[in-house]
């Protein structure tokens, strides 16, 4: 079936969009928005693809739903769009950022300056409806998500996988770790910010690989 993802994107994962649980999916998608208020925007579902091509992709961050508030959801995890308040566990990544790297805080919210620089911000979930987290879990978009992190780490090499949380780390068990780097810590959500994500120091340690390999760096 025709997606619309980017190119380097469809031309990677053509062989899954033609599996029946990816049908099943595209069709539990297709009346979710037809019925019901869904996040993000239909055009965004695949965003993170859109900003992040493959050919670009130096390093992954796992998230689990979109957001269900209103205006926040922009299809790139952990990510809002401009001008929307900064959720609990943007702030504290956001506070984390400063402490590793001594920079000034962000203007916004909005991570697309990441994306752009090969971060691809993936939800595991890409779709949720509105004020009802978890609602699109177990429809089939994490076996897709699984295909797009086994997919980077057998035909990539050298990526930072950052994980937050269970939730993602248990994701990264198909990452192949000869190859790449993973970083992983407690999640920043307030529950667990204080066991462990609070001087994990992720961005000066992706950057100190990445430069190790000959890779430019992020600018976070």
């Amino acid at each position: 079936m025709n997606v619309k993802i980017h190119e380097s994107w469809k031309t990677e994962l053509s062989y899954e969009f033609d599996k029946p649980y990816f049908l099943e999916l595209t069709e539990f998608v297709k009346k979710e928005y037809q019925t019901n208020k869904v996040y993000p925007l239909g055009k965004d579902i695949f965003r993170a693809f859109s900003c992040c091509p493959f050919e670009r992709l130096k390093v992954v961050i796992i998230g689990q739903d979109p957001y269900h508030g209103p205006n926040q959801a922009n299809g790139l995890c952990f990510s809002v769009k401009e001008g929307i308040a900064l959720p609990p566990s943007l702030q504290n990544i956001f506070k984390e950022r400063a402490d590793d790297l001594g920079k000034s805080p962000l203007p916004s919210g909005d991570l697309t300056f990441w994306a752009n620089q090969g971060v691809l911000l993936l939800n595991a979930t890409l779709t949720v409806r509105a004020s009802s987290p978890g609602s699109h879990q177990n429809k089939g978009w994490e076996i897709f998500t699984d295909a797009v992190i086994k997919l980077v780490s057998d035909e990539k090499e050298h990526v930072v996988f950052i994980l937050w949380g269970a939730y993602a780390q248990n994701k990264g068990v198909i990452i192949d770790r000869q190859k790449h780097l993973i970083i992983q810590s407690a999640h920043p959500s307030p529950f667990s910010v204080y066991k462990g994500f609070y001087g994990s120091k992720p961005f000066s340690r992706t950057n100190y690989y990445l430069l190790s390999k000959g890779i430019a760096e992020i600018d976070w």
